[in-house]
């Protein structure tokens, strides 16, 4: 099985325990003399399934991109430079829409004046350039996933 099929199915796992618990939820109460409209017990034997599997994937995902590398950086440190841009590159759009939203304005004697605290323009050249680093990086790491053999 190819690392890219494995994060596929940890992902769908994933999905499916949240689908799970919510119809757990659902059904952990009923009225008196009404009978759930789920067995909570077969929903937790599935769960339990749903666990046990994802348990043996994420561990054989982890070994496997502990081992493998891409060049001369391992695809852990790849990892987890992905997920570093990808933190810094949601922060500064959060930044750059803050910085950058228009405020209404009255024209009184005692008016505020609000200015951005950053040029706005540079800030985004330097976003597009975090933007641009985060695809090529995906790109490569995306491409080892579709190559490497899950261990």
């Amino acid at each position: 099985m190819k690392l890219a099929l494995a994060l596929s199915e940890r992902a769908d796992l994933q999905e499916r325990i949240g689908d799970l618990a919510a119809r757990l939820n659902k059904n952990a109460k009923v009225q008196e003399g009404e009978t759930p409209t789920e067995d909570p017990y077969v929903l937790i034997k599935e769960l339990d399934s749903c666990y046990a599997r994802l348990e043996v994937l994420i561990a054989k995902i982890n070994h496997t991109n502990n081992v493998t590398m891409c060049g001369d950086v391992s695809m852990v440190d790849l990892l987890a430079k992905r997920e570093c841009l990808l933190g810094k590159i949601q922060k500064m759009k959060s930044f750059l829409l803050k910085s950058s939203d228009l405020i209404d304005r009255y024209y009184t004697k005692s008016e505020v004046r609000i200015y951005s605290t950053v040029p706005v323009a540079e800030m985004q050249e330097r976003l597009d350039v975090l933007c641009k680093e985060y695809r090529t990086l995906d790109d490569k790491i995306q491409e080892k996933n579709w190559t490497t053999e899950l261990i």
